[in-house]
């Protein structure tokens, strides 16, 4: 409820950015507009995730696909803002662990896949504490760590630090990666 409340209330500040973004997409690099992709949900449920698109379709590394507009909208973050439509549509919450691609869910440990107890969320423990700069291991250590602490203040406190992060555009991209690399288990 929490996260329909505050969607609601601040719509008129998302919405239009969407809409605006969307149109910016949509003339510098055509249709489509967003990038979907599965994703595990809580208890590892799939689920489409919704990005604008950030790079150009085809072959080669993400660092070769990547689009200047691309790269300039990671940096913000603002790439991530359709997947407030996932959180209306309650795939996601707005805080908890990210939500990954379906194929790492052989590869998580047990204690790892602690991290689908909850609902997958726009950003959490591990996104403020270092982002895509972390390792895997630590950022499922995060993740298992904000899951035994949850509560309201705490989800607060992560969405204020991400504001932070977000402006500071600190930990976007893994070492040597244009984004983070592949999770091997």
């Amino acid at each position: 409820m929490f996260d329909l409340a505050l969607l609601a209330v601040t719509a008129v500040l998302w919405l239009p950015l969407l809409l605006l973004l969307a149109g910016v997409v949509w003339l510098g690099m055509g249709r489509p507009v967003l990038f979907r992709q599965t994703r595990a949900g809580r208890l590892g449920r799939p689920f489409e995730l919704l990005k604008f698109r950030t790079m150009r379709p085809g072959e080669g590394s993400d660092e070769e696909r990547l689009t200047l507009f691309g790269r300039r909208l990671r940096a913000t973050s603002l790439d991530e803002l359709p997947q407030l439509l996932n959180v209306l549509r309650g795939d996601m919450a707005l805080v908890g662990p990210r939500p990954l691609p379906v194929r790492y869910l052989p590869r998580y440990t047990l204690e790892q896949a602690r991290r689908h107890d909850v609902r997958p969320g726009l950003t959490g423990w591990a996104q403020v504490n270092g982002r895509n700069a972390v390792s895997w291991t630590e950022k499922f250590k995060l993740d298992v760590w904000y899951i035994e602490h949850q509560c309201l203040w705490l989800d607060l406190r992560i969405l204020g630090l991400t504001a932070l992060k977000v402006l500071q555009r600190k930990g976007i991209a893994g070492a040597g990666e244009a984004t983070m690399g592949e999770f091997l288990g």
